[in-house]
């Protein structure tokens, strides 16, 4: 697989609970690639938490962060980078995720609001209607996301280690050359 993807760095894009750090690390260590998480480096460059910096900075302010790490990281080869669920929101972070293999991972709101019910690290989810939320920022993100290389449908109950095998295993019919007869 390694050799199919030829150093090309795979993004992991979808909304927030989905799995992309938990997903990501396994693919990486399936392909032999170094694994990144786009808030984790934002945390670890700011010394502050994600809720911190949106209510200090702003949302905005976030946004600039993660467009300056993505647009660090993308010029590395071999990475499996787990992107923040908003990330697409960005038109010039398109520019830097088309370096790569772009996996949107998605789950159904209702998997989703019972991943996060319980989650207070996410600041857009400090609402007093948090489902109302979680649904309103899928339907804005969805036509984003859709415009990934590969799309990974998951289903209730399925394991991380089974959603990179599905992931793996879509891969190579984005990769193959087109033969035409």
């Amino acid at each position: 697989m390694s050799s199919l993807l030829r150093g090309v760095n795979l993004y992991l894009i979808g909304m927030m609970g989905v799995g992309k750090s938990t997903v990501g690390d396994l693919l990486a260590k399936q392909l032999g690639y170094t694994f990144l998480d786009t808030d984790n480096i934002i945390t670890q460059l700011t010394g502050k938490t994600i809720n911190q910096l949106f209510a200090e900075s702003g949302e905005a302010a976030f946004r600039q962060l993660e467009s300056d790490v993505l647009a660090q990281v993308c010029a590395r080869k071999e990475l499996v980078i787990a992107t923040g669920g908003g990330i697409v929101l960005r038109r010039e972070n398109w520019s830097y995720l088309h370096h790569g293999l772009i996996v949107w991972l998605d789950a159904p709101l209702e998997l989703l609001y019972t991943r996060l019910a319980e989650d207070t690290t996410r600041p857009l989810l400090q609402d007093a209607d948090p489902q109302g939320k979680l649904r309103s920022l899928l339907e804005q993100r969805t036509p984003l996301y859709s415009q990934a290389d590969l799309r990974i449908t998951l289903r209730e109950g399925e394991t991380p280690e089974e959603i990179a095998n599905k992931v793996m295993e879509a891969i190579p019919s984005v990769l193959k050359p087109q033969v035409s007869r």
